[in-house]
């Protein structure tokens, strides 16, 4: 999950296409004054904060309706904490009624907050199921249902030892994404598009392609477009296969406040 919110953080000062140039060459300090957590960093904890809350030991059975209003509520307390993390207007509006419902969205917000559920559960089938559970109740087309689906997989199937030959023919045959192109390819006409199926697999090419976490974080920067929420869903991936290197955890933790980090350090031991 940490590799959801590296990703965030490092995509961070080149999102909307700002600083094209020096993103797609590659080259660049993965973090800067400006380098901060955004609202992919605050809903990937609350999703991970909701699963803590309805499954106080890893492994232990949850049903789905107990796991979707933990879910809302934890996503709820934690925006209103932090209102100006960047979320979309709409998503933004599902947050401030009294009872939210599924507003039919496709947005990529549905794979960015989704990595916590790739690292708590013990099979795919289960993990895919709650990446659904944790889709609907907002982003409930089908594609925003598939993109956390995709992206779920992809982490679980990482961590668990899964080639990247076999996690993409995967997703190919599972979910249908194009992931024939290359970073070469898709590069020159990509452009700030925030929807699913117009992020994810250019996220999980990113992991395809590169070589190390570090490499991968770079390939999923390179790209620009939605370039925080891409890396942060590139990098929940990478990090399943390769880990974070230490000194990668050193320049992004002090970018968290005292409030997320605890989050962040409980989920750890959780997971352990």
């Amino acid at each position: 999950m940490l590799g959801a919110i590296v990703g965030d953080v490092v995509g961070s000062p080149y999102e909307f296409d700002r600083k094209r140039d020096i993103a797609h060459s590659k080259v660049f300090p993965l973090v800067i004054d400006e380098s901060c957590f955004t609202d992919d960093t605050v809903l990937t904890l609350a999703v991970a904060e909701a699963i803590m809350s309805v499954m106080p030991k890893r492994g232990m059975p949850i049903d789905e309706k107990s796991f979707s209003e933990a879910v809302k509520k934890s996503m709820r307390k934690f925006a209103e904490r932090y209102p100006k993390a960047g979320y979309g207007a709409r998503f933004m509006y599902w947050l401030l009624k009294s009872k939210p419902q599924p507003y039919g969205s496709f947005g990529n917000g549905s794979a960015m907050r989704v990595s916590p559920i790739g690292w708590a559960f013990d099979d795919l089938e289960t993990t895919e199921r709650f990446a659904e559970v944790s889709a609907e109740m907002s982003h409930n087309h089908p594609e925003g249902i598939k993109g956390a689906q995709a992206t779920a997989s992809a982490i679980f199937m990482a961590r668990t030892g899964s080639s990247k030959d076999e996690i993409k023919s995967y997703i190919i045959n599972r979910y249908g994404y194009d992931l024939s192109r290359t970073l070469d390819e898709i590069r020159p006409k990509y452009h700030h598009v925030e929807t699913c199926q117009e992020t994810v697999p250019e996220a999980i090419t990113a992991f395809l392609e590169g070589n190390s976490f570090e490499d991968v974080t770079r390939c999923a920067v390179s790209l620009g477009g939605d370039s925080d929420t891409l890396t942060a869903i590139a990098c929940s991936i990478a990090e399943g296969m390769y880990g974070i290197p230490d000194e990668i955890d050193d320049m992004i933790l002090p970018k968290l406040d005292g409030f997320l980090t605890d989050v962040l350090l409980k989920w750890e031991l959780w997971r352990a």
